[in-house]
C-alpha cells in the first residue's frame, strides 16, 4: 500500500472522488438544536439548511477528537500504509488541524504528517486529491506531503453569502465586520486569504454576487488549465448559473468542474444561499 491520504468532511468532495482517489474522510461534529451528529454521516446539507431557516434554531460545530484521528492513523499504518499525510481546512477556521497534529504526536510515528491547506471546501479537496494521485504513482511520504502544499498554493476560494449574520455569530468575520461596519444588509464577496476570511468585494443583489464570483474565477484561472468546484447551500439555481457561465467562458481551459452542496459545518457559518467557487490551477 502506498502513502495513505486523510482529509476531513469540510473538503466536500463528491463521493465518487473519495472512492476514486482512495481517500479517508474524518467527519466533523455538528449540533442541531441539541442533537449531535457527524457531518455527512448523520447530518446532511438539507438538515442544516432547514435548521438555519428557523430563527430560533441553534447550530454549532466542533472538531473531531484527536482520538478519532489517532485511531484512523493507526488503522491505516496497520493495514500496510507506508505513511500517512493528513490534509485539512485552515487552522484559523477550525481546531481540526490542531486535533490532527495532537493525534499524530500521540501515535508517535514520524510517518504521520499533517498539512494545513489554509483553505476550506474543495480548497482542501483539490490538495487531498493531488496528494493521493501522487501517492498512487508511488511517491514517497515527503513528495506526497509537498504535493498537497503545492496544490493548495495554486488554489483560490471565493464565496458569496446572503447575510453576514451567520459568520458574525460564529466569530469568523471580525476583520470583515470591521470593513462593512454595521451594514449587515450589504452582500459581500469574501475570500480565503492566508487562511482567514477577508472581504474582496461588495454587491447589492444575489445576481450581482454570482456574476462577480464568475469574474473572479475567470481571472484566477488565467490561461488554464484549471479545475473548478462550485459549492452552494440550498441554492442550486445559483450553482447552475455559475457552472454554465464558467463552462462558457473558460472553454477548453476548464479540465474538470464539480458542483456540490456544502455540509452542515460550512452551512452553520455561511447560511442558506451560499455560493462559492474554488479555482485550482494545474502545475
Amino acid at each position: 500500500m502506498s502513502v495513505a491520504v486523510v482529509t476531513d468532511s469540510t473538503a466536500y468532495l463528491p463521493a465518487e472522488l473519495v472512492d476514486a482517489y482512495g481517500l479517508t474522510v474524518v467527519p466533523l461534529t455538528v449540533v442541531l438544536n441539541g442533537a449531535e451528529g457527524l457531518e455527512g454521516v448523520e447530518f446532511f446539507p438539507a438538515d442544516a439548511a432547514r435548521a438555519l431557516r428557523e430563527k430560533r434554531a441553534r447550530v454549532s460545530t466542533s472538531r473531531p477528537a484527536p482520538e478519532v484521528f489517532a485511531r484512523t492513523y493507526r488503522r491505516l499504518l496497520a493495514d500496510g500504509a507506508q505513511a500517512v499525510v493528513s490534509v485539512h481546512l485552515s487552522a484559523d477556521l477550525s481546531g481540526t488541524y490542531d486535533a490532527a497534529v495532537l493525534a499524530a504526536a500521540e501515535v508517535g510515528d514520524e510517518r504521520v504528517t499533517v498539512v494545513d491547506t489554509r483553505l476550506i471546501g474543495m480548497g482542501v479537496g483539490f490538495p487531498a486529491m493531488a496528494a493521493a494521485a501522487l501517492a498512487a504513482d508511488g511517491a514517497d511520504h515527503e513528495q506526497v506531503r509537498q504535493a498537497a502544499l503545492d496544490a493548495a498554493a495554486r488554489t483560490e476560494v471565493y464565496f458569496y453569502v446572503d447575510t453576514l449574520e451567520f459568520l458574525r455569530r460564529g466569530g469568523r468575520i471580525n476583520a470583515a465586520t470591521a470593513l462593512v461596519g454595521t451594514a449587515l444588509s450589504v452582500k459581500p464577496i469574501l475570500q480565503l486569504a492566508d487562511g482567514v476570511i477577508a472581504q474582496r468585494d461588495k454587491v447589492r443583489t444575489a445576481s450581482r454576487g454570482v456574476a462577480r464570483l464568475a469574474d473572479l474565477a475567470v481571472t484566477a484561472a488565467g490561461a488554464g488549465p484549471v479545475d473548478i468546484a462550485v459549492h452552494h447551500l440550498d441554492a442550486p439555481e445559483r450553482a447552475e448559473l455559475l457552472r454554465t457561465e464558467l463552462e462558457t467562458r473558460l472553454g477548453e481551459g476548464l479540465q474538470a468542474l464539480y458542483v456540490t452542496e456544502v455540509g452542515a459545518v460550512a452551512a452553520a457559518h455561511a447560511g442558506p444561499g451560499l455560493a462559492s467557487v474554488v479555482i485550482h490551477r494545474h502545475a
